[in-house]
């Protein structure tokens, strides 16, 4: 006997089916991504990718032997660091317990931006790298990049992930450390990027576990010591990257390959808020199945840190960040930054250039109201290890009304009004983008590294 209860359940059911149905075929809804959307689909467990993770996880690869890439993009920290700004060079400990260090190896600054997370950054549509988009590619540069080291990047690269990787290294807060503490901090402070990657190179080619790890990982390029370079070391980094943190099975992706259960009904409707042209549409920005459009965007961010050192007009300090005027030169980008991917976005806070906020939902309130969050931003949510003298700077900017309201004046976003349980919905939505394989991925954490040094601060 079919109960009228059981009508109206199944008209639901029906009425929602059609929703997605819709919802699927939608202008801005994109594709699932694919194999052929990834640079290599090999084995993960290759010689390459082994050798990519050892030298991720090694402190070898810094100045001062103290610090790993994975210190501020760690397997146990969803691949950030879990702080509002790094703590680099000279610092203790791992993600959101690291400190500032102790005495004449204590960190001399916060890194000036948040660590963005690594996910997904082996898919092929990532053609730019860091905030400011300093990072790009290029074919009409002999390296295949436009970057910072300019001409002295080396050919043989394999994608934009392995040029990232040719970077953290040369800077002295980041990895390298201050001048007259070793060489590699001396190459940092002179510009001379060459110089830098020759003596990791060294480090390198002394240790007789990584020649062999080379030679397996190359075994066409690789015959002896003398053969290893940093461009090598920096392809197998991104190769462990990119396969390893690949992660393209959230509810999201799923749905979009047909699977109309994958999300909650809640989440069914924030997307459509999230699509919708005329509600949310983020889409205008967060395009793509990552969710990024690889554009900058100035949105009224907060500054909190020591920013990049540019100064506006009458101020001796520098704790402004042009952000992608930095690499235009053109005013009009200045307070814009690149639309980060939206992957596993839910396990990646704090959020923003400076990681102002330390929750999804207070950086989706930003975006109803940047100027007036911008002007009422509450400093207690941004997650920075105390000390004296760095605390004293953390808010510079955010205290001088001047300056906020410069980063106000450049604005792109206007404000509107959501419903709470709307941005409910966003929110489940954007949990929606996790993929569940990415929630644990402690397995990719080496307990050694054949240098010897510790793995665990």
């Amino acid at each position: 006997m079919i109960t009228k209860t059981h009508k109206t359940l199944v008209k639901s059911v029906t009425l929602m089916a059609l929703f997605c149905s819709m919802l699927v075929n939608a202008q801005g809804l994109p594709k699932a991504p694919t194999d052929q959307d990834f640079y290599d689909n090999g084995d993960p467990l290759s010689a390459k990718v082994k050798l990519g993770e050892f030298l991720f996880f090694d402190k070898i690869l810094s100045g001062n032997q103290n610090i790993s890439c994975a210190t501020c993009h760690h397997s146990l920290t969803d691949t950030g660091d879990g702080l509002s700004l790094p703590v680099g060079e000279g610092g203790q400990g791992l993600g959101i317990n690291r400190d500032n260090g102790t005495g004449d190896s204590a960190v001399h600054a916060r890194v000036p931006r948040n660590a963005p997370p690594v996910f997904n950054l082996g898919a092929r549509e990532f053609q730019t790298m860091f905030y400011d988009g300093r990072l790009q590619v290029s074919a009409e540069h002999p390296s295949g990049f436009i970057s910072p080291a300019g001409d002295d990047l080396p050919a043989g690269l394999d994608n934009v992930l392995a040029a990232q990787a040719m970077f953290p290294v040369t800077s002295g807060e980041e990895m390298a450390g201050q001048a007259g503490e070793n060489p590699q901090a001396d190459a940092s402070a002179a510009g001379d990027f060459p110089a830098i990657w020759a003596h990791i190179t060294q480090k390198l080619r002394a240790i007789p576990e990584y020649v062999d790890l080379f030679k397996a990982a190359y075994p066409d390029q690789v015959n002896s010591a003398d053969d290893i370079d940093y461009v090598l070391a920096a392809n197998a980094i991104a190769a462990f990257e990119a396969k390893v943190w690949r992660f393209d099975n959230s509810p999201f992706h799923r749905f979009l390959r047909g699977e109309k259960n994958a999300m909650s009904r809640s989440a069914k409707f924030g997307m459509e808020i999230f699509y919708g042209r005329k509600r949310a549409n983020c889409v205008s920005c967060h395009s793509g199945p990552f969710q990024t459009d690889h554009e900058f965007h100035a949105i009224a961010m907060p500054q909190i840190g020591p920013g990049k050192g540019d100064n506006q007009d009458g101020y001796a300090d520098g704790f402004d960040d042009f952000g992608r005027e930095r690499v235009t030169g053109n005013p009009g980008d200045r307070f814009a930054f690149r639309t980060p991917t939206l992957s596993n976005v839910a396990l990646t806070a704090p959020y923003g250039h400076a990681g102002a906020y330390n929750t999804l939902e207070a950086m989706l309130r930003h975006h109803l109201d940047p100027v007036h969050s911008l002007n009422n931003y509450d400093k207690t949510q941004a997650v920075l290890p105390s000390r004296a003298d760095l605390d004293a700077e953390d808010f510079t900017l955010m205290n001088d009304d001047p300056r906020r309201q410069a980063i106000a004046e450049a604005n792109e976003l206007g404000a509107r009004q959501f419903k709470d349980q709307h941005i409910h919905n966003l929110i489940d939505f954007l949990h929606a983008l996790t993929d569940p394989a990415a929630m644990d991925i402690r397995r990719n954490t080496p307990s050694r590294v054949p240098s010897g040094l510790p793995v665990r601060d």
